[in-house]
């Protein structure tokens, strides 16, 4: 293998590294000299370990000594060619005419989860770009799934979320408002009490046929209106329902049930009515009364869409311009509120941020920014297409913001000790941030008896490589005790590995996983000095610290 090619190795992985924040990708260089050079493809085999023993002996001088070697070698690799940024941005909304007036709508059986931030940050963006209102509107008139502390934490999470609400309404307040519509809609004989068994009105309604309560006279429907808000049946025994066409091709969309009879007492309400309004009924009022212009959601609720259009017709209502995006499945999560109750009931999970969970509360805890769950949901757009919702992309948008800000230090995992024999001290430094010099190094001094830790994984390695380089601060060879090995990077050429590591004097720390383990070893004293909360521990991940002191360090893994 010629100088040659090696020099021109070293030059490309020293342009990426310098390109992309100090640390080269292989594949990238793999790449680049396999194209430009296409007589070594035959060689792919002997020289990828070439390109990545170079990688990871550039990747370890640190950002200003990579710059500089490229100025020394080939300064015409550091023009960097320009790279259009690709910006995404919603659509136009359709019949605008002035400000908007847009809503939000969550049930409160518990906090937000990552599921419901969606159409929470689209309706804030569209408002915030057209000026107008955003309403926040609890529809809590189920009351067997409410959690009452829902009616708090809802509006924490949209605050920390940085979307703004300008109005709150709570439907179980204006029950009194649906009763009145369901009279009106009563009187104009487009709606009808049934006191038909449940099973057999759904069967009629699945043939096309309507029931015997659906065409008696209106006097008869409003005495038993009557008798239906006075109590007169019990739960199940009545409902008032709104007519659609009977025969409509879409049996979804056949008659649909506007109220019905619930003894359940209500977290804030109790057992002051019996008769709740289902979704269709209170949504499709509230939407009008309201003043929306614009309804976005997903297509789930494209039905109901169709139902509460009839509300509408029928009161000579004008419509918002409905909008429905495709669904998200969000894979390797607990969403569901009640799921998670249980849990924190039984004590398996240690509340609503526990992080085995994908609430809105679990994200802020691990160091998830709201900037970047907005960033995500803007670039999916609201395309009616179904997507995966991909936490490795919300993490890389993550990664793009707390980068820069999250210093670095060493943890080692599981940890193994290590006596070094042949010196009497051993010196080194490392920058708290390679792109930021000016934060300052971590100065390290290690005086006889002189000893590391290792973790678990890195110390097997050494056994079978027999030689590791300590990062930015020395070289040790195999053995117990380890022998001090020089400060040559060079060994990184030869294939050996540059490894984290600890020395006396370290604190224990404990790092909470997404899958509820706990990782448990040792990180530097300095961390103890640092003042934000997130930082990096090198080649194990972005981490949040809880608290910390001499004897624990305890954080929240946040993600690679």
């Amino acid at each position: 293998m010629s100088v040659n090619i090696e020099e021109t190795i070293r030059n490309y992985a020293l342009q990426n590294a310098v390109f992309f924040k100090g640390k080269a990708n292989p594949k990238a260089i793999v790449g680049k000299i396999l194209g430009e050079f296409p007589e070594y493809r035959a060689k792919a085999a002997e020289i990828t370990p070439l390109i990545n023993s170079i990688v990871e002996e550039v990747n370890a001088m640190g950002l200003d000594a990579q710059k500089a070697a490229l100025e020394a070698s080939n300064p015409a690799l550091l023009a960097k060619k320009e790279k259009k940024e690709r910006t995404y941005e919603l659509p136009e909304l359709d019949n605008v005419n002035g400000p908007v007036v847009m809503r939000i709508a969550p049930g409160p059986s518990g906090p937000l989860h990552i599921g419901h931030t969606r159409v929470s940050i689209l309706n804030d963006e569209y408002v915030k770009r057209y000026g107008g209102k955003l309403i926040c509107r609890f529809e809590d008139t189920n009351p067997e799934k409410i959690d009452a502390d829902a009616y708090r934490m809802i509006p924490e999470d949209l605050e920390w979320l940085g979307v703004k609400v300008t109005d709150t309404y709570i439907q179980s307040d204006r029950f009194e408002i649906y009763y009145d519509i369901t009279k009106k809609l009563l009187e104009m004989g487009k709606a009808y009490v049934c006191t038909c068994d449940a099973e057999d009105w759904r069967k009629k309604k699945e043939a096309k046929q309507a029931c015997p309560c659906r065409d008696l006279p209106i006097e008869e429907q409003m005495e038993r209106y009557d008798k239906f808000m006075a109590g007169e049946y019990k739960d199940g025994e009545a409902i008032v329902v709104v007519k659609t066409a009977i025969d409509h091709p879409n049996p979804a969309i056949r008659d649909f049930v506007a109220l019905r009879l619930v003894s359940h007492p209500h977290p804030r309400v109790g057992t002051k009515y019996i008769a709740y309004p289902m979704m269709n009924l209170s949504v499709a009022i509230d939407d009008h009364l309201m003043g929306m212009t614009h309804v976005i959601r997903g297509k789930d609720h494209l039905n109901n869409t169709f139902r509460q259009e009839y509300i509408f017709d029928y009161m000579g209502w004008k419509k918002p311009n409905y909008y429905h995006y495709g669904l998200v499945n969000i894979p390797d999560t607990v969403l569901k509120t009640s799921l998670i109750k249980k849990s924190i009931l039984e004590g398996e999970y240690s509340g609503w941020d526990d992080v085995r969970t994908g609430t809105v509360r679990a994200m802020k805890r691990r160091g998830i920014r709201p900037e970047a769950i907005r960033r995500y949901w803007i670039e999916a757009g609201m395309k009616a297409v179904d997507i995966e919702f991909s936490w490795p992309n919300l993490f890389g948008m993550n990664r793009d913001i707390i980068d820069a800000e999250s210093n670095r230090y060493f943890f080692v995992q599981d940890p193994v000790k290590y006596d070094i024999a042949g010196t009497d001290s051993i010196t080194g430094s490392a920058p708290l941030h390679p792109d930021h010099p000016e934060r300052g190094n971590r100065a390290y001094e290690l005086k006889a008896p002189c000893s590391v830790y290792l973790s678990k994984t890195d110390s097997d390695m050494f056994a079978e490589s027999g030689k590791v380089r300590l990062k930015d601060l020395c070289n040790i060879a195999y053995g117990q005790p380890a022998k001090f090995d020089g400060n040559d990077v060079s060994i990184l050429r030869q294939g050996f590995k540059a490894v984290q590591w600890t020395a006396d004097g370290c604190v224990p720390a404990e790092i909470y996983m997404p899958d509820g383990t706990v990782a448990k070893g040792y990180c530097e004293p300095s961390v103890l000095d640092e003042k934000n909360d997130e930082l990096q521990f090198e080649r194990f991940g972005f981490v949040k610290v809880e608290s910390k002191d001499a004897k624990l360090v305890r954080a929240v893994f946040s993600h690679r």
